[in-house]
């Protein structure tokens, strides 16, 4: 890991000033809280913390085709991005997203990276249903990825020392990323999607800030249906119980 790597990671407090990053790992973290209480109160004791079952993922919104598609259960294709398999899963993915969420934010506001965020989760199980569709999947790697693939692309297109080196350590983040996805049998898939959408995303957001905010009101307008339709796809977990 390079100078600026180290110093990017071990900074205090990455999320100074950024309250959508801060946001997301609340909703996650609550998430997994509940799911962890339910589990405990079905009597899976220390499994609902480290290898909660299928079920349970469901219940608590993983993401699964058939119901998507057979009961209009659409709300998972987002809420899924919100549940996760285990301690381990959500913490290594809480620790990217709080490494490297921040940087963008800063660079693009929090309009185009929660649209970013949702639609790279969209792009993610969308591959995962070409993939193995009959297989249930949760996590936020799909988004993450996203920013990963995001930040690799736009930073190439800014140039400057800086800017590469910024490029360099998502790289370095997509590389472990991938490799803890082999070793724990993660949906590389999703991750793929994720990954190549917001590269995309990257490659078209402009750099300059003058050109960026020329769409601003309408990057504004995306982020806040974004934020709409994912309080709905929450609020739709409970209400998928009575």
């Amino acid at each position: 890991m390079n100078q600026f790597a180290r110093q990017t990671f071990f900074r205090r407090n990455p999320l100074s000033g950024h309250s959508l990053v801060q946001i997301l790992i609340y909703v996650n973290l609550g998430l997994f809280t509940l799911q962890v209480l339910h589990g405990t109160v079905l009597g899976l004791q220390m499994r609902a913390i480290f290898s909660p079952p299928s079920s349970l993922l469901l219940h608590w919104g993983g993401q699964f085709w058939p119901l998507v598609v057979q009961q209009d259960q659409w709300w998972r294709c987002i809420t899924y991005a919100y549940t996760h398999a285990g301690l381990i899963h959500i913490a290594f993915n809480m620790l990217v997203l709080y490494q490297v969420g921040p940087m963008i934010e800063g660079e693009i506001g929090w309009p185009r990276l929660f649209t970013l965020y949702t639609l790279c989760a969209l792009v993610a199980t969308f591959a995962g249903y070409f993939w193995h569709p009959m297989s249930p999947v949760v996590g936020a790697s799909g988004s993450i990825f996203g920013l990963i693939g995001f930040s690799v692309s736009y930073y190439h297109r800014m140039g400057g020392a800086l800017a590469i080196h910024h490029r360099n350590f998502m790289l370095q983040w997509a590389i472990m990323a991938f490799v803890f996805g082999l070793v724990v049998g993660a949906d590389n898939a999703a991750h793929l999607g994720g990954l190549l959408s917001g590269a995309v995303f990257g490659w078209l957001v402009p750099t300059n800030v003058f050109a960026q905010r020329r769409t601003e009101k309408y990057f504004r307008f995306i982020g806040w249906v974004c934020v709409a339709v994912t309080a709905l796809s929450v609020v739709a977990i409970p209400l998928s119980w009575l």
